[in-house]
């Protein structure tokens, strides 16, 4: 909303005669935007947006809003009253006992409800409060105008009366110079003025506010913090980068900075950092498409005990990771336009891709594996597999190195054959499982497998992505994955941002600090630093 209540309650018809047509005109579309914005948020239910069904009125049904109600004028039949033959005998003194019971208890409900009308609302004198209890020293003050008045458009000059009405408190960090360095804490004091405009308006200036998401329920960006970008930043250094849980931060904060800061507090941090990088994603999704080469990965992963996969695409500028149940629908999604060459392990979901490159480190410890076998046929295969890979993976080495050759490919072409035959031997004949399910993996991904041969330059492991995963990976060990869909989009956003940066030479704490105070002010997250331009 650009009106505040406090600018509305200020218009009224006397203020709106004296105002020229300019400042109407102005007034007018101002309250147009308020408006639609209004009516936008009163349409708002369930049914379509993350409004809690819990929050709606119990004859609300989304799915039949528009049927019209009808009042049901059928009165309600009183109790039934009791009759003679429903009353138990009794003697006088059970009758006398009775009425004594009945007017003490008559006595007792009247002092109570006597005393609930005496209760005022709210609060009670003497009730224990609920606030900061750590007073820290005043470092410095901001004071926050308004620019403009909301009433005529009219700019405010530095001569206008001011009031300050609000104010709160933000701690930070500060970083040390070269000459001096360490980081030093600051506690700003944050004032808030009325401003008042010559044509009688008064214009209030309020910390931006942003209400929150559907993709992040719960989850509101606004200046009005008491932890500032640069603590914040921290924070989340503690978490994703050192593992830490919240309770561990909290302990960190308190014994080496002197900060009390509680868990719900750190969290609140973490959650509104993903949700401040989050625009971020669409640049890095750009770029990642625009790569030539692109490595992926997946690993399992744990939200709230239930096992989904982790995923990661990584390209030589851009490291991006996606949390998903249904894995087909996020590689056509993704990646269903990509014209580049795409390194990958085995899963299948990947070939669809037209231009792809196939692991030979799998295939090399999978061979492995199966040559030392006690099962001589599979033993003889997996030597097999291993020496060809091995003969090959010389010869994609010198080729780089030395000058062009002919085709690898038609090179080893015999060598290739034979192998060819050899996989469709075990694949139908052989009993031993991993044998043939090693020949079936090379029969179907042979062109995947074997196109490094025509092309030497290209990477024949997939380690780009499998060592992006592995801090990852053991942060799941210790953590057990995350407990809700929101920790885990915050999550998967903020490790994308980190490990690109990171990709880059950029320290990702200091852009995370930009990102937050930005957004958090109401405009757009500054661009990632640039990359080098991608060769090859």
């Amino acid at each position: 909303m650009t009106l505040s209540d406090n600018d509305l309650q200020q218009i009224n018809e006397d203020w709106l005669r004296e105002r020229t047509k300019k400042e109407l005109l102005y007034l007018s579309h101002t309250l147009l935007v308020d408006l639609k914005e209004a009516r936008e948020r009163i349409n708002q239910n369930s049914a379509n947006s993350s409004v809690p069904s819990g929050s709606e009125s119990p004859w609300f049904h989304p799915a039949n809003d528009t049927d019209s109600e009808e009042d049901d004028d059928t009165p309600i039949p009183p109790p039934p009253d009791e009759t003679e033959n429903n009353k138990t005998q009794a003697s006088p003194e059970q009758d006398s006992q009775d009425n004594s019971d009945s007017h003490n208890s008559k006595e007792t409900s009247e002092s109570k409800n006597s005393s609930e009308e005496q209760r005022k609302p709210g609060k009670q004198l003497g009730a224990q409060g609920f606030g900061r209890t750590q007073k820290l020293p005043i470092t410095g003050v901001e004071h926050h105008y308004a620019c403009h008045c909301a009433g005529c458009g009219q700019e405010l000059t530095g001569d206008t009366p001011k009031r300050a009405y609000t104010g709160f408190y933000t701690i930070d960090i500060e970083y040390g110079e070269p000459d001096k360095p360490g980081i030093r804490i600051s506690n700003i004091k944050h004032l808030y003025y009325d401003s008042s405009c010559d044509c009688g308006h008064t214009t209030r200036l309020a910390p931006h506010r942003e209400p929150p998401e559907e993709l992040f329920e719960g989850i509101e960006l606004t200046e009005w913090r008491l932890v500032g970008p640069a603590l914040m930043s921290l924070i989340i250094f503690l978490n994703m980068r050192m593992r830490m849980s919240r309770p561990r931060i909290q302990e960190f904060l308190l014994l080496w900075l002197n900060i009390e800061l509680s868990t719900g507090t750190i969290n609140q941090c973490i959650h509104e950092g993903g949700r401040a990088v989050d625009p971020i994603e669409n640049q890095m999704v750009k770029e990642l498409l625009d790569s030539k080469l692109l490595h992926a990965d997946e690993t399992t992963w744990l939200i709230a005990g239930k096992p989904f996969w982790l995923w990661v695409f990584a390209s030589s500028t851009v490291t991006l990771y996606y949390i998903t149940l249904r894995s087909n629908e996020l590689v056509r999604n993704l990646l269903g336009e990509y014209k580049g060459w795409l390194m990958s392990d085995g899963y299948k979901v990947y070939r669809e891709i037209h231009k792809r490159l196939r692991c030979w480190a799998h295939l090399l410890r999978k061979a492995k594996g199966i040559a030392e076998s006690l099962n001589l046929e599979a033993g003889t295969f997996g030597k097999k597999a291993q020496e060809l890979l091995k003969t090959l993976m010389d010869a994609v080495y010198q080729a780089r190195e030395g000058p062009p050759e002919e085709n690898l490919e038609e090179k080893y072409q015999i060598l290739l054959v034979d192998f060819k035959a050899e996989c469709e031997r075990i694949k139908g004949e052989s009993k031993h499982k991993k044998a043939r399910a090693l020949a079936v993996e090379f029969l179907n991904d042979w062109e995947a497998i074997f196109m490094v041969l025509r092309h030497p330059h290209m990477p024949l492991t997939n380690n780009e992505a499998e060592h992006a995963l592995r801090h990852w990976v053991i942060m799941r060990k210790i953590t057990y994955g995350t407990q809700t869909e929101v920790g885990t989009r915050v999550f998967a956003v903020l490790a994308s941002v980190i490990d690109t940066c990171r990709k880059r030479d950029v320290s990702p704490w200091r852009y995370l600090e930009k990102v937050i105070r930005e957004r958090r002010a109401g405009r757009s997250a500054p661009a990632l630093p640039a990359a080098q331009v991608e060769g090859g």
